[in-house]
């Protein structure tokens, strides 16, 4: 039904706009052409939808619900609401929404202006079947988010990113089934706050904590293991940590497999290689960093790593975990610094008849580039040069070998300091 002028649009007025048949004449699987039933006969969507099971309405000006009836008879199928930069509110009308969707699994607030919306109890318990609830920039209170919490006994994931939380409220009532919660881009630095979270969630799986700029892990090893018992994985990109000692606490956290710790302060003064060697080495028990996968032979080669890297530093500087690895490789010998790069040049003995001089030649040209150079040396144009290389440790096993393909590159000789160059004037 169309909304009273100035009430804002309803969600079945856009919804009957988006998905009518002139917009959607094709469609098949679940919602293929779902008809309104006889009591509505009336409806403006000429009696026929083609709505997909996963429905987006981002960004419509919705405000309202519309009606309860039309909502229940055209989305019983929906599994997934996208109602996000929209302008709600009223929690009562979203509810009104939500509780006609008996199979919604997932539900999208973000950016709807909610800061201010007072949340009944009835309101949250229309939510109860719903796993997934993203509440991003929505700048909503603990106080809700603890309403909803204890109502949804099915939630699993919940997203809180860009709320402008600085502190986290802790909840009497634990929310036991949340398994990952997305928190970025919010204003969290101390770990104090942080901590709470294995209090209201105690089965966490998941925490994305990037781009809060979190300044330390201060905890005990008892205390970490208790407050995160199930934490798998944890994103602290682009936080405030700076010391090692924070990193070598992630390994208190008794289940932890991936770990993201891209952009952080204590990282910045190393190379890539040498920042992902000496992480994987502090972590043991971590299989994914940053996305990748870490092989066995990777993280054999990072602990070797990490013991050279060390090995020359004082006593007090020297990390817990290098005296680990220690025990397991032994005090390994620097690696020898082998230079497999190319040489560019070469000091030769240029010989022509009687006269013999020391030149220097760059080894990435080719023969013919070198008889030019060799012109005002030999005093002989190109065309009457023959040029022979001879090799000075091979000189009595082989002889000179002549230089006669003009193309080929001087490198390709395996050219040396102290070699000789003959230059024999050709025979008319």
């Amino acid at each position: 039904m169309e909304a009273p002028e100035g009430e804002g649009r309803t969600f079945m007025q856009v919804m009957s706009e988006k998905y009518s048949p002139e917009n959607f004449p094709y469609r098949r699987g679940p919602g293929m052409g779902v008809v309104v039933p006889s009591g509505h006969q009336g409806s403006p969507m000429k009696d026929r939808l083609n709505l997909p099971s996963v429905l987006v309405l981002n960004g419509c000006g919705i405000s309202l619900a519309g009606d309860e009836g039309e909502i229940a008879a055209f989305c019983a199928h929906v599994v997934e609401l996208d109602l996000s930069h929209n302008k709600f509110q009223d929690w009562n009308e979203i509810s009104k929404i939500v509780m006609n969707i008996p199979n919604l699994q997932c539900l999208n607030l973000s950016s709807n202006p909610l800061s201010d919306a007072a949340l009944e109890s009835f309101c949250a318990e229309a939510l109860s079947r719903v796993h997934r609830l993203v509440l991003n920039n929505t700048q909503i209170s603990w106080d809700v988010v603890h309403a909803f919490t204890r109502a949804m006994p099915e939630l699993e994931e919940l997203f809180l990113c860009l709320n402008e939380y600085s502190t986290v409220m802790v909840s009497a009532t634990p929310c036991p089934s949340l398994r990952l919660l997305h928190i970025t881009d919010n204003n969290l630095q101390d770990w104090s706050e942080v901590r709470k979270f294995g209090t209201i969630f105690p089965s966490l799986d998941t925490l994305v904590l990037a781009n809060n700029n979190l300044n330390s892990i201060l905890d005990s090893e008892d205390n970490l293991r208790r407050l995160f018992p199930n934490l798998r994985s944890i994103n602290l990109h682009n936080s405030g940590l700076s010391r090692w000692e924070d990193i070598e606490k992630l390994n208190f956290l008794p289940k932890l497999e991936e770990v993201r710790l891209r952009g952080i302060p204590l990282l910045e003064t190393y190379t890539n290689t040498e920042r992902r060697s000496l992480m994987i080495a502090q972590l043991p028990q971590v299989t994914c960093l940053n996305g990748s996968i870490v092989t066995e032979l990777e993280r054999e080669d990072a602990e070797r790593f990490f013991i050279r890297f060390y090995r020359d530093r004082s006593e007090e500087e020297l990390p817990h975990r290098y005296h680990c690895l220690v025990t397991k490789y032994g005090k390994l010998a620097p690696l020898a610094e082998i230079d497999l790069r190319p040489r560019c040049h070469a000091k030769v003995e240029v010989r022509c008849e009687d006269r013999v001089e020391q030149v220097n030649i760059r080894l990435d040209q080719t023969v013919a580039e070198l008889k030019k150079q060799l012109k005002a040396v030999v005093r002989l144009s190109v065309t009457n040069m023959r040029l022979y290389y001879i090799d000075k440790d091979m000189h009595s096993a082989f002889g000179p070998e002549e230089m006669k393909y003009s193309t080929r590159a001087l490198h390709s000789y395996s050219i040396r300091d102290g070699d000789e160059l003959l230059v024999v004037p050709k025979t008319k």
